[in-house]
């Protein structure tokens, strides 16, 4: 009779811990949305781990001054870069899985359109990224 109880307590306790760990797992998920925007002269903003890719975009173009591009993110990282040489030049941005890799890309993109000292301005990675 008594391990009838502690099999049935057991059980319970694997049920519980199933449903928190899965919980847990759809909340991160869930809030796992970003944005980065870009605009002239450096200008940029940037909004990660939010619940929706619309609501990053538009708090990633209200922190940038000007006319702004924005590109979203999601479990992964953007960086954009510029050319220090000419701020208001070429710049480059880009979105990866890995920071290393978004931040090499960006630097790229920048000397790719005639950047001749390009430098990481911002860089943002979202829940898992």
């Amino acid at each position: 009779m008594v391990s009838t109880v502690v099999a049935r307590r057991r059980a319970l306790f694997v049920i519980g811990l199933t449903l928190v760990i899965g919980a847990s797992r759809f909340v991160t998920e869930s809030w796992a949305a970003g944005a980065f925007a870009m605009g002239k002269c450096g200008a940029y903003g940037q909004a990660y781990d939010f619940p929706a890719e619309a609501a990053a975009r538009a708090a990633a173009l209200k922190q940038c001054n000007g006319e702004c591009t924005a590109v979203t993110m999601k479990r992964a990282c953007a960086a954009f870069s510029v050319d220090m040489a000419n701020p208001c030049g070429a710049h480059g941005y880009a979105v990866e899985p890995h920071i290393s890799s978004s931040l090499n890309e960006a630097t790229r993109e920048c000397y790719k359109f005639g950047g001749k000292e390009c430098v990481i301005r911002a860089w943002a990675c979202d829940a898992k990224g």
